[in-house]
């Protein structure tokens, strides 16, 4: 089984998370599984909603993918120390995404030195004032890590995550069960032409 930890902090976007990791758990048949991974055993959204965490932080180093959500209170957790050392991420052996302000977390870690990234319109400034490049499409992947910009763009990082592990038609299956009905053929073509046009783009 190959396991994919979703990094949710309190103040979390419900979005960015749960899409990620609900299109990831339809492949668990498959050998593939996800958890939401916390810095404590509950967490809070931003719009209130209070959440048990499945795994805890030190479960970051076993995860064969490790996914970094994002939410209100991404800067206080760049600005925490303590909690940034809890992520000792490899992309040697590990596929590193991000989500929005997530990006900021990943620039904190050294990450995204000679790579540009995607994030949202608000977290922008932040991310561009650390030195990195904001690219204005939803979703970027250089080698083993991967940014998603804009909150829906969350199913793209699920899809990069299945298509990387487990290939195109794992993909294909869960788009197509989980899009709207009558747009099941747009949304299958839609969300892998952004992962591999991502994947290409200055290739």
């Amino acid at each position: 089984m190959q396991q994919v930890a979703v990094v949710t902090f309190d103040g979390f976007n419900e979005l960015d998370s749960f899409i990620a990791s609900a299109l990831i758990n339809r492949c668990r048949k498959d050998g593939l599984e996800a958890f939401i991974t916390t810095p404590t055993p509950v967490i809070t959204s931003m719009n209130g909603v209070e959440v048990t965490g499945q795994r805890p932080m030190e479960f970051v180093p076993e995860a064969d993918v490790v996914l970094i959500g994002s939410g209100v209170k991404t800067r206080d957790v760049v600005a925490d120390d303590h909690l940034i050392s809890r992520l000792p991420l490899d992309p040697s052996h590990q596929l590193i995404g991000a989500q929005c302000s997530g990006a900021l977390i990943l620039a904190k870690l050294g990450l995204l030195d000679d790579m540009p990234a995607c994030t949202d319109i608000k977290t922008r400034p932040f991310v561009e004032a650390g030195g990195v490049t904001v690219l204005d499409v939803p979703f970027h992947a250089e080698g083993n890590i991967a940014t998603a910009g804009g909150c829906l763009a969350s199913q793209y990082l699920g899809t990069w995550v299945i298509t990387r592990t487990l290939g195109d038609d794992a993909a294909r299956a869960v788009l197509d069960y989980v899009a709207p009905v009558g747009e099941n053929e747009e949304t299958v073509e839609r969300a892998l032409r952004a992962v591999h046009t991502g994947e290409a783009a200055l290739s």
